[in-house]
């Protein structure tokens, strides 16, 4: 399994962050190989984020082909890149 996290800034507020997540919540739960997806809000003022687990490196590779994840910086409105970072879980603690 691999875990992606991702940092990004935002113009929107927190509010409307949340809207737009929630809007597109249905389409996130219908990627392929997406096991579980979190909506993070960091220390730092105006900065969110995703915490993706997939159930294989080939699901994430897919998944950033399509259009949806091509439109994650529109439709959060994006200010800068955002931190991306890749790991390989080596194994889970709970299996429930």
């Amino acid at each position: 399994m691999i875990l992606q996290i991702v940092k990004l800034r935002s113009n929107l507020s927190e509010e409307d962050l949340l809207s737009k997540a929630r809007e597109r919540e249905p389409q996130f739960k219908a990627i392929p190989g997406l096991v579980q997806k979190y909506y993070v809000k960091t220390s730092q003022q105006g900065e969110y984020g995703g915490v993706y687990v997939w159930d294989s490196p080939e699901s994430l590779q897919s998944f950033q082909k399509t259009d949806l994840a091509k439109s994650i910086p529109e439709a959060y409105e994006i200010v800068t890149a955002p931190g991306i970072e890749i790991m390989d879980i080596l194994f889970q603690l709970r299996n429930d």
